[in-house]
């Protein structure tokens, strides 16, 4: 119990700090292989060095690292659910212990037993977006891990061209001939 205390006070440590905690083969053993867990890890197997030439890898872990920060600003945040990643230059050994070939993989490794085949993300069938790996973790878990904030910019953008137009008409509202100059609006339209 001493033992689950500590593994679970060290990762919150680490989460605190980064919403993707990495790990090597080592830390891989401890915190995620061995008894006691009473935490699920989700763990992303990739090779992101940039002699590995491997641009999905960097692709899926912008995603993964999207929905990490979801779940470590959101309310429901809690000591149940950890992420990770596994680099194959810093942790060979656990790609040649799970005999993993290709990279990114993405792997649900449960509270307790062994990781079952659901648990491996079909990354060939679904893809990578955050979005489908939210469901598959809330399919695997139960934790639904809230995805990317809403994108105000457009309305923003759009709020701010409405306010200049109405601001410039409010300014030039006792000389509206400019309105009726056809140069002005064929320069506006270019």
């Amino acid at each position: 119990q001493n033992l689950l205390a500590e593994k679970v006070e060290q990762l919150m440590e680490w989460s605190s700090r980064r919403s993707v905690i990495r790990m090597n083969g080592d830390k891989f053993r401890r915190f995620v292989k061995a008894p006691p867990r009473n935490y699920s890890v989700i763990v992303m197997f990739t090779a992101l060095q940039p002699q590995r030439q491997c641009s999905v890898c960097r692709q899926a872990n912008e995603e993964y690292q999207v929905l990490a920060n979801s779940w470590r600003y959101s309310s429901a945040f809690s000591n149940k659910l950890f992420f990770t990643i596994v680099d194959y230059d810093e942790g060979a050994d656990v790609f040649q212990q799970l005999n993993m070939n290709s990279a990114p993989t993405f792997m649900h490794f449960p509270p307790k037993g062994k990781p079952k085949r659901a648990d491996t993300f079909d990354l060939q069938r679904i893809g990578f977006a955050a979005e489908q790996l939210a469901k598959w973790i809330a399919d695997r878990t139960d934790v639904h891990v809230m995805f990317r904030p809403p994108n105000y910019s457009g309305t923003i953008a759009l709020a701010l061209l409405v306010s200049l137009v109405g601001g410039l008409l409010y300014l030039r509202r006792n000389n509206l001939e400019f309105i009726y100059n056809k140069t002005g609006w064929a320069m506006a339209a270019l």
